[in-house]
């Protein structure tokens, strides 16, 4: 993918969250007369489901995981209000027909249980994991959910008063209605791609007057030839582009290519079509939006055939009926600089790019909204193996954003959060990439091309603010003078000779790790915020397996270190040249 990759495989709210948004902000009627609703909300990283059961009823209600949709092997919820306002709540198994069965060891905590309006709410939460053998495991598959309820508070045969429906709780994303069916598409109008490996084909496009400002609700990919297309990103231009044009991305030619940096929406290998979250909208056609956008695909034709013409795209569905927040998205990562490699050889080599949210406010006045984040997309190319987005505040981190610990290249989705998190002004993100080269022979640079490398974060959030990347890169040239060379040039032929063992590899990770980093931020006027800073130390990775939340395993967790930064975390670079 391009420097500024931007898969946005966002997700949808198909009902308003409320003020439960935060917790709980994915939702779904699980009746077609809409009595029975479940909203819900995640955090993979901290093994917690917490979900919301709204029956139109006010005697008891359940909720259900089943295997086949039945209620054999079921694992079920089952609570409500009595008339003298007590609750009461129990973690249950079905072995057949009957009353589902107490579970021995209750793994479902009650949050809370109300009755108003003539509805039941019942709040609870779970482990998504869970070593229980009458709870059923959650996981990334769709889940058969079933629900029944009665009218009174006497739990005993529910009748017709039951159903089932089919959700997929941690990768959820279905497909609202369109309201009035209105769309635009930016291609790559005919393209003849050229015979070569790796192709950027760049078109500048201007928007359909629309009179108004509109909301970019769905966005869909038109791959007309799946095995040369690549990605596919649109980034907002400068209002200083004032029109159309077509040619090579990244070659120089074009200086308004680079006046175009602001990614709004892409496509990647692996990705289909995506929804804006029903709280926002991307913004379209106002006062303060651009008319002009940089449509960017990326070729990429490994077997090199000749006249291979393509008009693969994108597809705009949008709506005058606007939300109630605009959305964007802010990019992090390393910038695609050739003199940042990745040695050979080694197993899990780690790079790591740092963005530092307090130069924002040199390029907004204040206030400044703190930024929601509902989903992450996570980027690198063939040699990517684990992503992880650390979230520092005050120095310390408080969350992981996302983590992928089994990367496929292939497949390229967004990550959803399952609940809203907040990054305030002053936070810093800290990204972090492992590779693994044991098959390659040569450094791996950072670059466009698929067997070169990169390293991002797309940080879907609301409401929108004017920027657009948050990048960092090493101090390189420091490093390159700690060796002896009297330029990169010379610090590359040195490193292309050497012998790159497990030692010397880690001790190249640390130095890029551990020496200033240059961190720079711009917004669509192409004006720049830099400052330097450090890389915090990142937690270990919290245990997935479900016997910590019993107790028998305890997550190893990493602790804060202060950086040494300077010569005496480059000593050991001076010795390379006597490897």
């Amino acid at each position: 993918m391009g420097p500024l990759l931007l898969v946005s495989a966002l997700l949808v709210w198909p009902l308003r969250s409320g003020a439960q948004g935060d917790q709980l902000p994915l939702a779904e009627h699980l009746d077609q007369d809409q009595n029975v609703t479940l909203r819900w909300g995640f955090d993979e990283t901290r093994d917690e489901i917490m979900f919301e059961l709204t029956v139109k009823t006010t005697g008891w209600v359940g909720l259900g995981f089943s295997p086949n949709g039945g209620m054999a092997g079921a694992d079920i919820v089952i609570g409500g209000v009595s008339p003298n306002g007590s609750t009461y709540f129990t973690d249950r198994h079905a072995v057949g027909q009957s009353l589902p069965l107490v579970d021995a060891r209750q793994s479902y905590t009650i949050l809370s249980l109300a009755e108003a309006d003539g509805q039941t709410i019942m709040k609870f939460q779970r482990s998504i994991q869970s070593c229980d053998g009458d709870d059923f495991a959650i996981s990334t598959s769709p889940i058969k959910l079933i629900y029944a309820f009665g009218l009174t508070d006497e739990i005993k045969y529910h009748s017709s008063r039951r159903g089932t429906k089919e959700v997929n709780l941690l990768k959820y994303s279905p497909r609202t209605s369109s309201t009035d069916g209105s769309y635009f598409d930016f291609t790559a109008n005919n393209f003849t791609v050229p015979p070569v490996h790796t192709y950027y084909h760049c078109r500048i496009v201007k928007l359909p007057a629309l009179g108004s400002k509109h909301h970019v609700y769905r966005i869909e990919p038109i791959i007309q030839n799946p095995d040369l297309v690549h990605h596919m990103l649109l980034y907002y231009c400068s209002p200083s582009v004032n029109e159309t044009l077509t040619g090579m991305c990244y070659s120089g030619q074009h200086h308004a290519f680079h006046m175009c940096m602001g990614a709004m929406a892409t496509w990647a290998v692996g990705g289909g079509g995506f929804e804006i979250p029903e709280a926002a909208g991307i913004s379209i056609g106002g006062d303060d939006d651009v008319s002009y956008y940089r449509l960017e695909i990326h070729y990429n034709n490994q077997e090199q055939v000749s006249g291979r013409i393509d008009d693969s795209g994108l597809r705009f569905h949008y709506t005058p009926v606007l939300r109630q927040y605009d959305a964007s998205i802010l990019s992090v990562g390393l910038i695609v600089d050739k003199s940042y490699f990745i040695p050979p050889n080694a197993t899990s080599f780690k790079s790591y790019a740092l963005c530092k949210t307090s130069l924002i406010s040199q390029l907004l006045p204040s206030p400044v909204p703190d930024l929601n984040i509902f989903m992450v997309m996570l980027h690198t190319h063939l040699a990517g193996r684990k992503i992880r987005v650390g979230h520092f505040r005050n120095g310390a981190q408080i969350d992981f954003l996302a983590l992928d610990e089994h990367y496929d290249f292939e497949l390229q989705q967004a990550l959803l959060l399952g609940k809203i998190k907040n990054v305030k002004l002053g936070d810093e993100l800290v990204l972090e990439c492992t590779y693994n080269t044991v098959d390659r022979t040569k450094l791996t640079e950072l670059g466009l091309a698929t067997t070169d490398e990169m390293c991002f974060a797309y940080i879907f959030y609301y409401p929108a603010i004017d920027i657009n990347n948050c990048w960092s890169i090493p101090d390189i040239g420091s490093i390159d003078t700690a060796i002896g060379a009297a330029n990169h040039s010379m610090a590359v032929s040195m490193y292309e000779s050497m012998t790159w063992d497990a030692d010397t590899v880690e001790k190249y990770q640390d130095a890029l790790k551990n020496v200033n980093q240059y961190v720079f931020l711009d917004n669509r006027q192409n004006d720049h915020a830099v400052q330097m800073g450090y890389i915090p130390e990142l937690k270990a990775t919290p245990s997935a397996d479900c016997r910590a939340v019993q107790g028998e395993v305890t997550p190893v967790a990493g602790s804060a270190a202060a950086h040494t930064p300077g010569i005496t975390l480059l000593l050991w670079l001076a010795a390379l040249r006597l490897l």
